[in-house]
């Protein structure tokens, strides 16, 4: 047998359970005994999570991803105890002193405090229920700090009874990923203007610079660089345009439905009351279903994201599939844009540099496009009152929003802003291009110029070249019609096209 061992996944050492079994051997003999319905286990005495999310570490070493590689989902989770804590006090279900302690605890954790205390991994079983006593055990044990009590002292602030009040994991659970992904989206959206504005600077700065325009790789009629570039932006516009219209749709909650929307256990006045709350903290509108019991239940909101996510991500990947191929060479390839050299791009290839940024977000998209056919699946698995399977619904979209974000990013600063053209080379590829002859077609009719653009291409000839010799068109008119602001459209629609009359056309009419 080889000396190498492939370990069992439990004994990965980036899994929760191991986590979980790396604390409790260095805490030694500074541990505290839980207890929950299922018996005792030691946790570390200093730890804010307790027995629920031990035993989630314990029972879920899936992934090497634990929550708190997710901070918009713990944003989110602190965002709705906040509001529940206010909305219980106002409806006097919850002591002033208590929730004051857990409004405390919930603003340290928006500000970023205490995110390394969210253990559990995101691919949980449970329907989101470890991830939720994960949040309401940190926050009752700091709580419990905050009133000058001892961590695990939960008869003076439950993580269940006061945390946890009116609520179940059936509504916080889907209502803070849902927060969570609109925060995400607020920060795509943001990127996506960026990142288009940053398209449309380049298409202004190189509006005037003619190139051959392509259809189906092949080469088609004159346009500009500065109009491929602006057609980019626009296409990020359209996708932006369509990413924030979901942000009402993740604004949608059912916080009051409890266990399956029927809000037993709440205070009827508790739906309106929390909506209210958490509508002040959010940066987008909150609103309630108008049926918590299909609200609990559904997952549409989440594949309408999904489904925006993965139309943004496919277009995306398109334009970089243009940069690529419009960065071709540089010698034998198109060679129209020069990309920002980044990196080396060989280990035994001297001075070859490769589109690496475009190459990343290509590689974003396809996770995004893979992400949405999990979402999918995820969406339709759900039975009769509930979903259990948010988590890896959740696991999907918070990544597809953070890596497009990033990738936005990162080609637009490390790409974008930096490309330049070869002016050069275009200028002769539309010189020498066949494609011009589309412009006299309207004088001399298709059949002539199709017949112009065969010799053209067979004889090296230019298309103004075989016109004029042959006496088709007089020269000024070549040259009128050639001209490459009417080439590329540049020309106002209002600007008519030269019209020939009989002396113009002379013998050739």
């Amino acid at each position: 047998m080889s000396h190498f061992e492939v370990p069992e996944p439990a004994g990965d050492e980036h899994s929760p359970r191991h986590a979980y079994e790396h604390a409790i051997a260095a805490a030694g003999d500074r541990v505290r005994i839980e207890r929950d319905s299922l018996g005792e286990l030691a946790v570390p005495a200093d730890a804010y999570w307790g027995i629920h999310t031990a035993r989630a570490m314990i029972n879920f070493p899936i992934t090497r991803r634990a929550i708190y590689n997710y901070p918009d989902l713990i944003i989110a989770f602190a965002s709705v105890k906040l509001a529940a804590a206010r909305a219980n006090q106002r409806l006097g279900q919850l002591a002033v002193e208590k929730a004051d302690a857990i409004e405390q605890a919930c603003r340290e954790i928006i500000d970023g405090e205490l995110h390394g205390e969210f253990r559990v991994g995101v691919i949980q079983g449970g329907a989101g229920t470890s991830t939720n006593m994960n949040a309401n055990e940190v926050i009752a044990n700091r709580g419990l700090e905050l009133l000058g009590h001892e961590k695990g002292e939960y008869r003076h602030l439950n993580p269940i009874d006061d945390v946890n009040r009116s609520q179940s994991t059936n509504d916080t659970y889907p209502t803070s990923i849902k927060f969570a992904m609109g925060l995400g989206l607020v920060r795509l959206v943001g990127e996506y203007r960026a990142l288009a504005d940053a398209f449309r600077a380049k298409g202004a700065e190189f509006a005037q610079v003619l190139k051959i325009g392509r259809t189906q790789l092949q080469d088609a009629v004159p346009m500009t660089v500065g109009q491929e570039l602006a057609g980019w932006a626009h296409t990020l516009d359209d996708d932006r345009a369509a990413l924030q219209s979901v942000l009402p749709v993740l604004g949608e909650t059912n916080l009051g439905a409890t266990a399956i929307g029927t809000g037993i256990t709440a205070d009827p006045r508790y739906a309106a009351a929390i909506r209210e709350e958490l509508d002040r903290l959010a940066p987008f509108d909150i609103t309630t279903a108008p049926d918590l019991i299909e609200a609990t239940s559904d997952a549409g909101s989440f594949m309408t994201l999904s489904g925006a996510l993965k139309r943004a991500a496919v277009k995306l990947s398109k334009i970089c599939n243009d940069l690529r191929l419009l960065s071709s060479g540089p010698q034998a390839g198109l060679g129209e844009l020069r990309l920002p050299a980044r990196q080396a791009g060989s280990s035994i290839m001297p001075g070859k540099v490769n589109p690496v940024i475009p190459e990343v977000v290509n590689q974003v998209a396809f996770v995004v496009i893979g992400a949405d056919a999990t979402v999918t699946a995820a969406a339709e698995g759900g039975q009769l009152q509930l979903n259990a399977f948010e988590p890896v619904i959740a696991n999907s979209l918070l990544q597809s929003l953070a890596w497009m974000a990033n990738a936005c990013f990162t080609l637009r600063v490390n790409c974008v802003e930096g490309i330049t053209v070869d002016r050069a080379r275009l200028r002769a590829m539309v010189d020498a291009s066949v494609g011009v002859v589309t412009a006299l077609t309207p004088y001399i009719g298709y059949q002539a110029a199709a017949e112009l653009a065969h010799e053209a291409l067979t004889s090296g000839s230019s298309i103004r070249r075989l016109v004029v010799d042959r006496g088709l068109l007089p020269e000024d008119l070549v040259d009128r019609v050639l001209a490459p602001e009417r080439l590329s459209g540049l020309v106002p629609p209002t600007t008519p096209v030269p019209v020939l009359s009989p002396e113009d056309l002379g013998s050739t009419g």
